[in-house]
């Protein structure tokens, strides 16, 4: 295991649990305690966690929502991978919906100027779309969230009401079998759960590292997306729960 899948591993395990030892980090990952105390103390440095006596805990649920500029570059090869496959399901003369994320940013990227309808809530999303001639961008507006580029609030939500999207395209903080969809801000929780209720196709659209994540704000349950495209790093086993709930996998 590579140091940087090791501690996405460890990442993950300790929003899964809540907490875990060290101990128990040693003997998961094959490496030696101090080793694993070495690689906390990195992770805390980087706010994914918070050392503990003898182990560490979960900083989801108290984390705030990710920079823009910060997300743009974290896993970005496996969320352009995920862009270019959430890109063929798109047709000409559609109506899309997609969120401010970056992979959403990628797929705005990627997308052929031809015939289609774009909803979005995201400044950049909106930005690069500008210059495809054929495509009508419509934003949602309402309050900026600096952090994210993106409307939320109220009106944002109110304007969501007006539309009917035929593919809603979305990402989230976190991916669980049990709390399904989630995110770090209630704000954006609340846009996406408009988002859902307006399209007949929901996509979601999630690396590796969102799986066994519970974030602060519940979004949507598991029977509520219509497919989930991800990223390789995630072995077969792990996908297999969530097939067995009725979900589509596709992964890339």
């Amino acid at each position: 295991m590579l140091v940087a899948e090791r501690y996405e591993y460890i990442v993950q395990l300790v929003n899964e649990r809540g907490s875990i030892r060290v101990s128990e980090l040693s003997e998961l990952c094959q490496v030696t305690e101090e080793t694993i105390r070495r690689d906390l103390d990195r992770l805390e440095s980087l706010g994914r966690l918070k050392r503990s006596h003898g182990g560490a805990v979960s900083v989801k649920e108290q984390q705030a929502e990710t920079p823009y500029l910060e997300r743009e570059v974290m896993h970005a090869e496996e969320k352009k991978r995920i862009a270019q496959e959430a890109v063929k399901r798109i047709e000409p003369h559609d109506r899309v919906l997609l969120d401010a994320s970056t992979t959403a940013w990628y797929m705005a990227a990627y997308l052929p100027d031809i015939p289609l309808t774009v909803l979005t809530n995201s400044i950049k999303v909106a930005t690069e779309l500008s210059s495809k001639e054929k495509i009508e961008v419509i934003s949602t507006g309402g309050q900026l969230a600096k952090r994210s580029l993106s409307y939320v609030g109220p009106l944002a939500e109110r304007s969501l009401d007006a539309y009917h999207v035929d593919k809603a395209f979305l990402s989230s903080k976190g991916v669980h079998l049990e709390r399904g969809v989630s995110e770090s801000s209630e704000q954006q929780a609340r846009v996406k759960q408009k988002m859902l209720g307006i399209a007949d196709q929901v996509f979601l659209l999630a690396d590796a590292s969102k799986f066994g994540v519970r974030a602060f704000t519940h979004v949507a349950d598991l029977n509520q997306i219509d497919e989930l495209i991800t990223d390789l790093r995630l072995e077969e086993q792990a996908l297999t729960p969530y097939r067995e709930q009725g979900l589509v996998v596709t992964t890339v």
